[in-house]
């Protein structure tokens, strides 16, 4: 391991490292973030390589905000996407962002070995895998 929501526009061109980065960073930058001024951007890639983007959207009422993972599952979702290949997330801090423990949850439901990549404005980046950041998570099969 390396140092460590609107939904966007689909896109099957280039998914190259660098596209999902810039995504990353539009969505990043279309971020509602007046309250903790943590703009974050997520470009998440289907199996079928379609590409995904969601940013942060605050709230007044803290709880009603939505991370910018969770938007990019849930406007993939609504296009019929349901299997993830990729996540790439950007923040502006000096360190790369894991996704919080709610957007953990959210897309072990969908991608249990999921592999994340978090870039920051200055360059540096950090790799996980869904299941280094969630070991023991609660799935569907919990439920049996």
């Amino acid at each position: 391991m390396t140092p460590a929501a609107e939904g966007g526009s689909d896109s099957r061109a280039d998914q190259s490292d660098e596209a999902l980065r810039a995504a990353a960073f539009a969505a990043m930058e279309r971020a509602y973030a007046p309250y903790s001024r943590f703009r974050v951007g997520a470009a998440l890639v289907g199996a079928g390589g379609e590409v995904v983007t969601g940013c942060n959207v605050e709230n007044a009422a803290y709880p009603s905000g939505i991370c910018a993972e969770r938007g990019a599952v849930m406007s993939a979702v609504a296009r019929g996407i349901r299997t993830f290949d990729r996540l790439v997330i950007a923040t502006e801090e000096d360190e790369p962002a894991s996704p919080c423990g709610q957007c953990r949850q959210v897309l072990v439901e969908f991608a249990p070995a999921l592999p994340i990549v978090s870039v920051t404005r200055g360059g540096r980046e950090a790799h996980w895998t869904l299941a280094e950041l969630l070991p023991n998570p609660f799935t569907p099969a919990s439920l049996r």
